[in-house]
């Protein structure tokens, strides 16, 4: 069998994104309009572009020291950038935060003054793109979005930088928190993999959901106690589908859970001996600092990421180290690859 063939930016960029292991255990901290409404609910007027951007570089400064990349956003995130740990990768987010309400398929857009030629002249190791994408909607929306991504895709080929992309599963008649989407979401997440793991969209490395709702999971630290989607067994069957249709390295997003519920999630997916490579971990590791932040201001903000924030990169750190695997071994390590000029 011949080997995968990956050329050299790419290659190089996504080993500057990993840890020595091949593991890539970094810090996302590209939310913006989320962000600003968790400051803003705390105290209205709190949400300010400069506290927005004092949250991100007080973060990157702190929890970078324990991770192997940060992923940020051109729009309040360049100083946070620069504030990273020496030799920790760099990733940056192309899309318009959130969607527009109002018109119908959450379609995606592109920051209109930025292109992935300029992230790559600002720094970035790799472009990173947010999809809502739901496998069953209408075909016409779904065309725009699949050539979306075959757009971004090919920029980056033409750039030769590592292209992340970030699908979250939505269903149009269920909120995303309900008991009718968790039995939703495993064949959602599976049919998502599955499509974009196409050559055709240029995607190097997908950041994907967990496939359950730890919610509606009996015996979980987040089961609510009530109704219940899936048992133990069945969620790790649930983890097996949607890895068994990836051709692509994976990472886990904690889509906001706590860090000990995003914790037992991936040693659940460990224990269903699914190869993910990692995470991009955003709200479980600093969301505890905001209320922090706003109330007390940056200092107190810098004693609580010293603490508590790198208590919890440093325990997902040691989760990973025993439950996350290679970022090439989907390829089957790196002797099984070619990198070409």
């Amino acid at each position: 069998m011949g080997k995968v063939q990956i050329s050299r930016g790419k290659f190089e960029h996504i080993q500057a994104c990993a840890n020595a292991e091949g593991i890539i255990a970094a810090v996302a901290m590209d939310q913006r309009g989320s962000l600003k409404k968790s400051m803003e609910k705390l105290a209205e007027g709190s949400g300010t572009p400069e506290a927005i951007t004092t949250f991100k570089r007080k973060v990157s400064q702190v929890l970078t020291r324990h991770a192997s990349a940060i992923l940020l956003d051109p729009e309040y995130g360049l100083p946070a950038l620069k504030k990273r740990a020496p030799g920790r990768g760099a990733l940056l987010s192309y899309e318009v935060t959130g969607y527009d309400p109002q018109t119908m398929g959450r379609l995606p857009r592109l920051l209109p003054s930025w292109s992935a030629r300029r992230l790559v002249e600002v720094g970035t190791d790799a472009v990173k793109i947010l999809l809502y994408y739901n496998p069953i909607d209408e075909g016409w929306i779904n065309e725009i979005k699949r050539a979306f991504v075959e757009r971004v895709g090919d920029e980056c080929k033409a750039l030769d930088i590592p292209f992340f992309l970030e699908p979250l599963a939505y269903d149009n008649v269920h909120p995303e928190q309900s008991f009718e989407f968790a039995c939703l979401k495993p064949g959602y997440v599976r049919a998502i993999v599955e499509e974009f793991s196409q050559p055709r969209y240029g995607v190097d490395m997908l950041k994907v959901e967990v496939p359950i709702n730890s919610a509606y999971l009996a015996g979980s630290l987040g089961f609510k106690g009530s109704e219940v989607a899936y048992d133990w067994q069945a969620a790790k069957e649930h983890f097996q589908a949607a890895a068994g249709v990836s051709k692509l390295p994976f990472l886990f997003l904690s889509g906001g859970v706590d860090d000990a519920i995003f914790r037992e999630q991936l040693e659940l997916a460990a224990e269903a001996n699914v190869p993910f490579s990692g995470v991009l971990c955003g709200r479980a590791t600093w969301k505890g600092g905001v209320p922090v932040f706003v109330n007390d201001g940056e200092a107190a903000l810098e004693d609580w990421l010293q603490d508590q924030g790198v208590q919890n990169v440093q325990a997902l750190n040691s989760v990973l180290s025993h439950c996350a695997r290679p970022w090439h071994t989907i390829y089957g390590g790196l002797e099984a690859i070619e990198v070409t000029n």
